[in-house]
């Protein structure tokens, strides 16, 4: 069976001597896992297509749910990721993310597109790295299925005041209302922002202003909320902090 659809190459591992097999997110298909024969040759027609971080138009074909690229095109190549390091290890993570909390032939739309419109930013340099970073990570954990629950403070019922956000539950609470677990110490503009994020139509998920300590607080509550709720290690955010600190 042939399928041409377009996908966004998560990851890539070289296989033999001159085969890559890929992880795709791909439109019709979802996630899936599909081998590139002779990809990595000099000659191939796929090589551009099937690199990490490219968004290609493929035809597939699939047999007994094994599936192959039979030709691939190169629709968006993010080309800024691949000449800033720190960029590319960034995109990088943003996949690791999208693969680990993407379902296997299951088609998701909106995880599709977060994944694109953050490559796009990040490859065109439209906003800071942070923003896109916490703007991905909380809205990411929204589409797979953890989103929080920002209205009102979980123990009291009122706005939060000097706001905590759990990481475990997921919730906002005063700081002074009773709560166990580990926090993440919030604002009143950290937490309008986070509200934003979770509300926003996607083409305006990165058109928020903030600064300073607040954009700190927002920083580390996105990701320390993914760490917590995914329960596992990404090696390609630890890279991520490595090359940036260079």
């Amino acid at each position: 069976m042939f399928n041409t659809t377009k996908a966004l190459v998560l990851r890539e591992v070289r296989y033999k001597e001159a085969d890559r097999i890929l992880t795709l997110l791909t439109e019709s298909e979802g996630k899936i896992t599909a081998k590139a024969r002779g990809a990595l040759r000099k000659s191939s027609r796929t090589a551009a297509a099937t690199q990490q971080l490219t968004w290609s138009e493929m035809t597939l074909f699939g047999n007994r749910g094994k599936w192959t690229v039979n030709e691939a095109i190169v629709v968006e190549g993010f080309d800024g990721l691949r000449a800033d390091l720190e960029a590319f290890a960034l995109g990088a993570y943003f996949a690791e993310c999208l693969e680990a909390l993407s379902v296997e032939d299951q088609p998701d739309p909106a995880l599709l597109q977060l994944g694109l419109n953050a490559l796009y930013a990040l490859s065109r340099g439209l906003h800071e790295p942070w923003k896109l970073k916490a703007a991905f990570e909380l809205r990411l954990m929204s589409l797979a299925g953890y989103e929080p629950e920002l209205s009102a403070c979980a123990s009291c019922g009122n706005e939060p005041v000097r706001p905590l956000f759990s990481l475990k539950e997921g919730c906002v609470v005063c700081g002074t209302c009773p709560h166990g677990g580990e926090t993440a110490p919030l604002c009143p503009a950290s937490l309008a922002a986070m509200r934003y994020i979770l509300a926003a139509p996607p083409k305006k998920l990165f058109s928020f202003s903030l600064e300073g300590e607040a954009a700190d607080r927002l920083a580390y509550a996105a990701e320390a909320f993914l760490l917590r709720q995914t329960e596992r290690r990404f090696g390609t955010l630890e890279y991520y902090k490595q090359v940036r600190m260079k």
